[in-house]
């Protein structure tokens, strides 16, 4: 099987969870060439990942059908002549490319009303019976096995983890900031947002005291601050603008994400939410901790041996809100951010 493709998943955090999909298609089909077509913001994820040749980039847009642009790319990609194409996302114009572009085997769970559009499938599980998210997309895998039948799902016992690598050229263009910004000491990475809601955002005041102890605690330490343009005014409230200590960097909005995961790489430990960020952090085995409110980490954990989470496990949680319902969000307000710094001193 000469030419697969994958059609990308649209989070970061569900892009991370595909790595060992990838993995398992190349074990399967070693001489296979996997091409991975993506939207321009999980593009970089994929650069990260050993097994993909290349990365198709496409300007998606949340919640837009794009006909002309899914036109455009099919008639590109048929000229490639894949023999197999894996649809990750659910929707049905996620399935549209593939099936435009006459790849003739087209694997996906079922979804949204797109029955011929996909001709190989499994059904979606339960929300109430869903497996980890590594699992539900090593499950498709086994559907080009010969031996295996189209209708049943492979139990994985023992799930591989996520695994990023780190590209040169991010390294590079990352040490030429750090150089600039005259970084040279140990660098801690926060990741004070999440893309759900605020009901899964430590609040910043504790990010804020963080900083300031571990600054206290070795004044060689280095804060660094991550995330996308939306996360610029969290940053802000955990170092304000003009702020005159120079050990706190934000680089919300300003650093790429291939940059971003060069530099979670090489950190001495990240302190994140529930985030796409977070599986990056745990995919490059960073130490780190992972503070969790309104989800569950035995769902979404991060999936290394080298991440520590705190959740407290209110009776009012996991909720799965976006927002408190309760008006208190307790479950990340009462983790303290000395409980976040005795945690992180047992990473060092």
């Amino acid at each position: 099987m000469p030419g697969i493709l994958i059609i990308a998943p649209n989070w970061i955090g569900d892009a991370v969870m595909t790595q060992p999909l990838l993995a398992s298609i190349k074990g399967l089909y070693p001489d296979s060439t996997i091409d991975v077509l993506a939207s321009t913001w999980v593009a970089p994820i994929y650069r990260a990942c050993s097994e993909v040749n290349e990365v198709i980039e496409a300007k998606f847009e949340h919640k837009q059908l794009q006909w002309s642009l899914r036109k455009q790319l099919a008639k590109q990609i048929e000229k490639q002549k894949y023999q197999a194409c894996f649809v990750l996302p659910n929707s049905f114009k996620s399935a549209l490319i593939p099936w435009l572009a006459n790849i003739p085997l087209r694997i996906a769970y079922r979804g949204e009303m797109r029955f011929g559009l996909i001709n190989i499938a499994l059904d979606n599980p339960s929300k109430i019976n869903r497996p980890p998210m590594v699992q539900h997309y090593l499950a498709l895998s086994a559907l080009l096995n010969d031996e295996e039948q189209a209708e049943s799902r492979q139990v994985y016992s023992d799930t591989p983890p996520p695994r990023l690598n780190v590209s040169t050229s991010a390294k590079q263009s990352i040490q030429s900031k750090l150089q600039s910004a005259n970084i040279t000491d140990s660098i801690y990475v926060f990741c004070p947002g999440a893309e759900y809601g605020p009901s899964k955002r430590w609040p910043t005041e504790h990010f804020a005291t963080l900083a300031q102890d571990l600054i206290k605690a070795n004044p060689n330490n280095h804060i660094i601050l991550i995330g996308s343009q939306g996360d610029l005014n969290l940053a802000n409230e955990i170092s304000p603008q003009g702020n005159q200590n120079s050990n706190i960097h934000n680089w919300c909005g300003s650093t790429s994400l291939d940059e971003a995961i060069a530099l979670i790489g090489m950190s001495k430990a990240v302190v994140s939410n529930d985030s796409g960020l977070m599986h990056i952090a745990a995919a490059l085995r960073a130490p780190q901790v992972a503070v969790f409110g309104s989800s569950d980490p035995a769902h979404t954990p991060p999936l290394s041996d080298r991440a520590k989470v705190i959740w407290l496990d209110l009776p009012c949680s996991p909720c799965h809100k976006r927002e408190c319902p309760l008006g208190h969000l307790k479950c990340l307000k009462d983790i303290l951010p000395q409980q976040v710094l005795a945690t992180l001193n047992t990473l060092q």
